[in-house]
């Protein structure tokens, strides 16, 4: 199962550059992700699709669908998106998953080129979730420098909440920490 995992990774990294605009790597102390967004800052619209693999057998998957634009805030260049991301995951005792509703926006400071601000969230009331999550909330912001004209590095701290449904159970950080990353323009 391990190896086919991998298997299924390396195709998919392989083939990347053929259909999208930029893959993104980050990890963090107990997880690593991959994801791939399809259209440019330019487009308006933004799909992308992401995979987690937390420690201890813990697989997070991740749909994006957002409109987005140019726009300013004050008079630093923006690229906003507004839309829904929908998250699965899965263990060995539970699963779920929610369809939440949020937005991102990036940053570029013009002072010093190459480096810009993201922040992302989204949430998921428990309308919006299903299986084992009562509700949901993504959170990532990170700072970024483009290294080159095609790669750029990051750092900041992805967070990823779900209630449980069952009764008692309380909250689960499906994902939380520091990361850092790179991400690769095609």
């Amino acid at each position: 199962m391990k190896a086919s995992r991998i298997s299924l990774m390396i195709l998919s990294l392989a083939a990347t550059p053929a259909f999208a605009a930029d893959l993104d790597l980050s990890l963090t102390n107990e997880s690593v992700k991959g994801q791939v967004n399809f259209f440019g800052a330019s487009n308006d619209i933004q799909v992308g699709t992401g995979y987690t693999y937390h420690e201890g057998g813990r697989d997070i998957f991740n749909a994006d669908f957002h409109a987005q634009g140019r726009t300013a805030i004050g008079n630093l260049p923006t690229t906003a998106g507004l839309g829904l991301r929908g998250i699965y995951w899965d263990q060995s005792r539970a699963n779920g998953g929610a369809v939440g509703l949020g937005g991102f926006a990036t940053v570029n400071i013009p002072r010093v080129p190459g480096l810009s601000f993201t922040g992302g969230l989204h949430y998921a009331p428990s309308i919006l979730s299903f299986g084992d999550s009562e509700d949901m909330t993504s959170l990532e912001l990170r700072g970024s420098y483009r290294v080159i004209r095609n790669a750029e590095v990051f750092a900041g701290y992805r967070y990823l909440n779900t209630e449980l449904d069952y009764a008692g159970s309380g909250d689960v950080n499906l994902d939380e920490g520091v990361m850092a990353g790179l991400k690769i323009f095609f």
